[in-house]
């Protein structure tokens, strides 16, 4: 059974950098789209970017185009988000979920956060 793990949350000030890792374990991604996803208090899950795991092919919902990067490295078997330029509003618990293909679209899975598997995140802070 595919399970996800993310990592690289942090504190930083607005204009910096970060990193996320989704490390995945159970079963290789090759057969999945994997998207990550963010929450802020008070507000619905919303995706940033997804993948499609075999090919590398990225969607980005249109309000997370340009600072946000996905990336994915198949011999680690993980996912990362490259975030720059991060602003305060940014800050949020990030989450990473994967769906097999022939189950979702990667747009779909990015579009449509509606799931009941969210791992236990990172949290990203963007202090003013």
């Amino acid at each position: 059974q595919l399970q996800l793990a993310e990592s690289g949350g942090d504190l930083v000030h607005s204009g910096g950098s970060l990193r996320l890792s989704c490390a995945a374990s159970g079963s290789p991604l090759d057969d999945y789209y994997v998207g990550w996803f963010r929450q802020a208090p008070g507000k619905d899950y919303e995706g940033v970017s997804c993948m499609t795991m075999r090919d590398g092919t990225t969607y980005y919902p249109a309000s997370m185009k340009g600072r946000f990067t996905i990336s994915r490295d198949n011999a680690k078997n993980t996912v990362y988000l490259q975030m720059k330029d991060l602003q305060v509003e940014d800050s949020a618990v990030y989450y990473c979920a994967a769906d097999p293909v022939g189950a979702s679209t990667v747009q779909a899975l990015c579009e449509i956060p509606l799931r009941d598997d969210w791992g236990q995140g990172t949290q990203v802070t963007v202090s003013s």
